[in-house]
């Protein structure tokens, strides 16, 4: 029997049972509670930081508990796919809520059940966000019955319905398309604020190069039980994270009064890795347009009808960022967006051995002089052999294009293309550029 069937028919159910939230030393503590029946439990919780009294007293309780039951529905997928059980259960609160008054003079609310709608949201979610994840572990999720949800919640929430200050809210990681984003905002004299999550000393030193303070700030911390599955062989593998990242900033949008979240996901993002049972696998998926625009459509019914969320960068391409990106040499000794580095809590800035690096790279080295270049990551990666089968895979021969946020095979191309012109008129040609 293969593990996931093995997995799914020891767990048949996992639920959602409660969350919880409480104001402690200025801090919003926020926590939820699983359980994978028969045995296995999770606690996973999330912090936001500087929170008042009178925040919390503006939004009210009713939009409150809504804005965080869904943090809890967005946990979800990061522990269900350690066994994959084929039904999900929620029980903490509403796929349904209490809407508006039918006119102004009315007093009475009248409840609308919208159960159908917000389960096929979800699943079509977790479905197409755990592409990458069903590929590496070899699930077929196409059977009817792979995946159930069902509500039993009996609480009643609502949107947050309330106007919002003109303000943005930039969520920033630490790299360029982050960094555009804010830097072309405060061009054009908006009131901007940066959203960080599990800050690292790259994004803390970003934000105070961009003179951004009274940060907006949560830390999110994984459950150790999940950690300690994953040690003893149980089902791991990608989530869609930066979904994670869009429900965390509506909340803290509503929270904090901004009105607009301006994330930095490009048109690049569009692009898939590899087709798996006659499905397209993109590892970016809830970067991509088709994610944005669902999203959309769920905050604005469910959550925060005021909150406009988009993507700043939407209609560029990773060559025209890093374009954009190098007219601000005050952030070239500070930002990263290698997650190698990330993941192994690294002391250098960039790897120099990883997809990443070589894409990033790659379309700045048309654009930078080779001195910056090798300030910047500390070496020249175009004459890494060990890379030449990774950069075969970024322009579509070979493997598929790697599980990262890199962009398109023809970006990779072009930018490979300029990045070879550019050495012949230097008069040296590293050595993946001559391959």
């Amino acid at each position: 029997m293969k593990k996931v069937d093995f997995l799914r028919k020891k767990y048949p159910k996992f639920v959602y049972q409660d969350h919880f939230y409480n104001l402690k030393k200025g801090n919003l503590e926020i926590s939820f509670l699983f359980k994978i029946e028969p045995d296995i439990c999770f606690r996973p919780k999330i912090v936001i930081k500087n929170v008042k009294k009178s925040q919390l007293k503006r939004v009210g309780e009713g939009a409150l508990n809504n804005l965080v039951f869904h943090l809890g529905l967005m946990e979800i997928p990061s522990y269900w796919k350690a066994t994959c059980s084929p039904e999900i259960q929620i029980e903490a609160g509403p796929l349904s809520m209490k809407a508006s008054p039918s006119s102004p003079s009315s007093t009475n609310l009248r409840f609308v059940s919208i159960n159908k709608e917000q389960i096929k949201w979800w699943k079509d979610l977790i479905l197409k966000g755990m592409g990458q994840f069903f590929y590496e572990n070899k699930i077929d999720w196409r059977k009817s019955n792979f995946l159930k949800i069902n509500c039993q919640g009996n609480k009643s929430y609502k949107r947050f319905n309330n106007k919002l200050k003109k303000r943005y809210l930039v969520p920033l990681s630490g790299g360029k398309d982050s960094i555009v984003t804010l830097e072309l905002l405060k061009k054009r004299k908006k009131i901007v604020n940066c959203f960080l999550v599990n800050p690292t000393k790259t994004t803390k030193n970003v934000v105070k190069v961009a003179g951004i303070k009274n940060l907006v700030t949560a830390e999110r911390t994984i459950d150790s039980v999940l950690l300690k599955l994953n040690k003893k062989g149980y089902l791991n593998g990608h989530t869609p994270f930066t979904a994670v990242l869009s429900f965390l900033s509506v909340f803290c949008a509503v929270l904090f009064d901004y009105k607009y979240i301006a994330f930095s996901n490009e048109k690049s993002a569009n692009e898939g890795n590899v087709k798996y049972l006659g499905k397209i696998i993109n590892h970016q998926y809830s970067k991509s347009s088709e994610f944005e625009r669902k999203f959309k459509y769920y905050s604005k019914k469910y959550l925060a009808k005021n909150v406009e969320y988009f993507s700043f960068l939407r209609k560029y391409n990773e060559l025209e960022i890093s374009k954009m990106f190098v007219k601000y040499p005050k952030y070239f000794s500070i930002f990263s967006s290698c997650n190698v580095v990330l993941a192994k809590k690294l002391k250098k800035k960039w790897c120099g051995s990883c997809p990443k690096c070589l894409f990033v790279y790659a379309t700045l080295y048309p654009f930078l002089k080779k001195e910056q270049l090798l300030k910047i990551f500390g070496r020249d990666i175009f004459e890494n052999k060990k890379l030449l089968p990774v950069m075969k895979s970024l322009i579509g021969e070979g493997r598929p294009k790697p599980f990262e946020c890199v962009g398109t095979k023809k970006e990779s191309r072009l930018a490979l293309n300029l990045s070879l012109k550019k050495a012949k008129k230097l008069g040296k040609i590293p050595y993946l550029l001559t391959k």
